[in-house]
């Protein structure tokens, strides 16, 4: 019995095929429901008890031995066959799965295409900051509770320098090298030292305005909020609440009629109907002072919102997290938005 074993083991270690069909029936022959290892198995009971633990292993390398030939012959036949499709020139090319944009480069693109064609130029700044033009030239006195390490990255080895927590700062920039009149919108990654949430992120994109002429009025910055939310959510009434920033004065808070129609809309309303999207102000004289600019001749405001909180309302998204997992199956869902 152990002799038929061993004759078996010496024909399947001598087997070798490139046949993707011969391969199969090997393996049907001695792996299969009524193949040869089956009956060898079934033969067991038969054998001499003095026998069986010698017959037992040389089963049991037979049954290995099957095994790793049949992975071998057929990982070597699978790809024998690949390289003779990459060897045809005349096979179509292999697909290539199409990307699609991000669902927040999405919603700046669409936030930039509406404030450009109001006039706006686009300015960009670095994301890693002196204290000057995050902070001070912004009229944030060094009490200030956003000058608190809890909220804001700094360098260690020199504590002026920091990730910036606003692009605000930009706008700082561009009022040092540029003369009235200024209409500008400042995009970019932002950074705060906050714990991450389903709502809160340590980093973020945002998008601020600026604005700055002779006799620019709250009139000018509310008329041109109106554009802005009645092309990005359609007709849409807003209302402006008397909030503070240290940049502007005065400042308001920016909310829109989002209605009371579902379920949704009551709880993220809270079930007013009402939702904020920025902040918004008529620019501090102290920061047209510190940017060289005269606040006796000329006067401007500044706004300033989110991108992932408006893509979050835009496409009912309830974790910010999603953003910045990169997971395919969330993003995929984007495909065929501009």
């Amino acid at each position: 019995m152990i002799d038929a074993v061993k004759e078996h083991l010496e024909k399947v270690t001598a087997f070798a095929s490139s046949d993707p069909q011969e391969v199969e029936q090997f393996r049907i022959e001695y792996a299969g429901k009524k193949g040869i290892l089956n009956a060898l198995f079934a033969a067991f009971r038969e054998v001499p008890n003095e026998e069986k633990k010698a017959y037992g292993q040389e089963l049991n390398v037979l049954k290995t031995a099957v095994a790793e030939k049949v992975k071998h012959l057929q990982a070597q036949s699978k790809q024998q066959h690949s390289n003779a499709l990459l060897g045809d020139i005349s096979r179509p090319g292999f697909p290539l799965a199409m990307g699609n944009r991000h669902p927040l480069s999405v919603v700046k693109n669409r936030i930039i295409d509406i404030f450009t064609q109001i006039g706006f130029t686009i300015s960009e700044g670095p994301e890693i900051e002196d204290d000057w033009h995050n902070f001070t030239a912004l009229n944030l006195p060094e009490h200030h509770p956003a000058r608190d390490m809890q909220d804001t990255f700094f360098i260690q080895t020199n504590p002026d320098i920091l990730l910036r927590t606003h692009t605000s700062s930009v706008q700082v920039r561009h009022m040092e090298n540029n003369q009235p009149p200024i209409r500008t919108i400042s995009p970019g990654r932002v950074f705060r030292n906050e714990a991450i949430s389903a709502r809160a992120h340590c980093i973020f994109h945002q998008v601020e305005g600026l604005y700055i002429d002779k006799n620019v009025s709250f009139i000018d910055l509310k008329q041109t909020l109106q554009y802005f939310t009645e092309s990005l959510f359609g007709n849409s009434k807003i209302r402006l609440r008397p909030s503070y920033f240290p940049f502007t004065e005065p400042s308001a808070e920016v909310d829109i009629y989002w209605g009371l129609e579902t379920e949704i809309d009551y709880r993220i309303t809270k079930g007013t109907g009402w939702l904020e999207i920025m902040g918004c102000g008529m620019v501090d004289p102290n920061v047209l002072k510190n940017c060289g600019i005269d606040p006796e001749i000329y006067s401007g405001y500044a706004f300033g919102l989110g991108i992932e909180r408006i893509a979050m309302l835009l496409y009912q998204i309830s974790d910010i997290r999603l953003f910045f997992e990169n997971d395919v199956r969330f993003l995929n869902q984007f495909k065929g938005t501009l």
